[in-house]
């Protein structure tokens, strides 16, 4: 059984991960201490001290790892384990060895081993000591730029078509997170009810909008942070705990999000998808296609993840096969934060000659919010990163990336159009030296670049435009949902009602679709639902874990 759309999540730890666990306990307790300013413990040395072990953390220059661990044992000490991915060594070392360890090749710097909290809360993560945590990602984008500028987001609402998000930590201060509709097969079950089962929606609204309620300019290395961090987010909830839905589920919540932007004080101006389907209708006929440019022209700016088919799909899912909307691929850093040897990790989706991705972000195990007791959470506990984490690669988390930028652009310049935005971000992203020209696009985000650049108000985008007059089951694609022996297929939404792409179509454009409480003016919490799930087998490219 195939899902009809899937979650652009190619896996939540790349297998060279898979086989560590969660970054946690009192091993690295000493190392997280500088990350949340706090001064690190004092570390005795020097000739006539006790030569008792001191148990260290330490950390490696970046490609080094070999080196600082052998600069340990050189010093007399013990290695006891090597954590690739914070680039830190964790051992023993005679105390009178300490100064010389601190000097010798490889090091960048030693602690000792100790524990730390904050707010009563064992840490057992430091976004700072991550190379693929949010904060170095931003910073390697030059979000920094905004922040310190006093642009943070704030007033710009994203919405998030996904599984849900939950209000979990950082994503629970008051007003950060609004509800929007339930139109997944649980909206039904009042416990589940706009609530993410999956796991996946909510990983990606930390990427957009986290923010401890303990964080401030001054020490976002010390605690989580989203791209825009007062951002507000407006969560539609479309996939099931499998991650599974349709693709009239994912049409009715973009034109829901078309009929509100400016409903109930909300101010929505980007739209997040990061689903993609297999589909090779044309763009101009295909009617998730339409639903986007809809919403594009209705001055939403719309974020979609290229894909996790690499070449393998000879061009980008549907939607990012419009070209109005801007399609992002994933940048696999390789854990340093210049862009010297970045590539495009082999799932991120190329495109073809004439529709590539138009930028990359990062995308290659990045680390967000996690949400416990979540398919994802129970299924593939090997990506959890302490206690409040979760690890995760794909072009979503790259969409998210670019979702969270545009909100800090829209604060800072809030009349500028989506066409002038797009033209904006593309003409200031970095070309990656190394990475596949096609893959790229106009590059990597670049928002120190952007930052300081005019807005061409001429910016128009002039490609034909869409009427989303081809069928349904040509949106789909391949996958198609399943319940029992029932196959959604055809002409149908997924309530089983027939659906007329000449009906819909003009409602979509003006963007009264929604009208009566649903799509075409039929409502959609608990109507239909036979009390059997649609179900969904793995994730685009594989499944979760690979």
């Amino acid at each position: 059984m195939n899902e009809k759309l899937s979650l652009q999540g190619v896996t939540w730890n790349d297998t060279k991960r898979s086989r560590r666990p969660a970054v946690v306990g009192a091993l690295l307790t000493g190392l997280l201490a500088s990350g949340l300013g706090a001064a690190p413990a004092a570390l005795a040395s020097g000739p006539g001290l006790s030569d008792a072990p001191q148990s260290v953390l330490v950390r490696a220059t970046p490609g080094q790892l070999d080196e600082a661990a052998a600069a340990v044992k050189a010093a007399g000490g013990t290695v006891r384990r090597s954590l690739a991915s914070l680039d830190t060594v964790t051992g023993t070392v005679p105390a009178s060895a300490l100064t010389s360890l601190r000097s010798a090749a490889g090091v960048a710097e030693v602690t000792r081993d100790s524990t730390v909290t904050l707010q009563g809360r064992p840490m057992n993560y430091s976004p700072k000591v991550d190379p693929n945590s949010v904060y170095n990602s931003l910073l390697a984008m030059g979000a920094h730029r905004y922040y310190l500028g006093g642009i943070t987001g704030k007033g710009v609402d994203v919405a998030i078509i996904d599984s849900g998000v939950s209000p979990v930590e950082g994503l629970d201060a008051p007003g950060k997170l609004v509800q929007g509709p339930d139109l997944s097969e649980e909206a039904a079950v009042s416990a589940s009810n706009t609530v993410d089962t999956n796991g996946h929606g909510t990983f990606l609204a930390g990427l957009i909008a986290g923010k401890d309620r303990d964080m401030s300019l001054g020490n976002l290395s010390g605690s989580f942070v989203g791209a825009a961090p007062d951002a507000r987010v407006i969560a539609v909830k479309a996939a099931n705990r499998a991650g599974a839905t349709d693709v009239s589920q994912v049409m009715a919540g973009i034109d829901w999000v078309v009929e509100h932007k400016n409903a109930n004080g909300m101010n929505i101006r980007v739209l997040n998808l990061s689903f993609g389907t297999d589909g090779v209708q044309g763009y101009q006929l295909d009617p998730l296609s339409h639903a986007v440019e809809a919403a594009w022209k209705k001055g939403i700016f719309v974020v979609v993840s290229a894909g996790n088919r690499g070449t393998s799909l000879e061009s980008l899912t549907n939607p990012a096969t419009n070209p109005f909307v801007v399609a992002v691929g994933a940048v696999d850093t390789h854990n340093t934060p210049g862009r010297a040897d970045d590539t495009i990790p082999g799932f991120s989706s190329f495109g073809t000659e004439t529709r590539t991705p138009d930028l990359v972000a990062p995308g290659k195990s990045v680390t967000s919010l996690r949400v416990p007791g979540s398919h994802a959470d129970e299924n593939y506990p090997s990506a959890r990163v302490g206690e409040r984490f979760f690890r995760g690669s794909g072009t979503s988390q790259a969409a998210a990336y670019i979702s969270g930028a545009a909100a800090l652009v829209i604060q800072q310049r809030p009349a500028i159009t989506p066409d002038q935005l797009k033209e904006l971000m593309t003409r200031t992203a970095s070309k990656l030296p190394v990475a596949h020209l096609r893959a790229q696009g106009a590059g990597a985000l670049n928002l120190s670049a952007l930052y300081n650049a005019k807005t061409n108000l001429l910016a128009v985008q002039k490609h034909a435009p869409s009427t989303g007059l081809g069928t349904l089951e040509g949106a789909r694609g391949t996958m198609h949902l399943q319940a029992g022996d029932q196959i959604l297929e055809g002409e149908m939404d997924v309530f089983g009602r027939p659906f007329t792409a000449g009906d819909w179509a003009p409602l979509s454009t003006a963007g009264t679709a929604w009208t009566g409480g649903g799509l075409q003016g039929v409502g959609w919490s608990g109507v239909g639902w036979s009390g059997v799930g649609w179900s969904g087998v793995g994730w685009s490219n594989g499944g979760w874990g690979v």
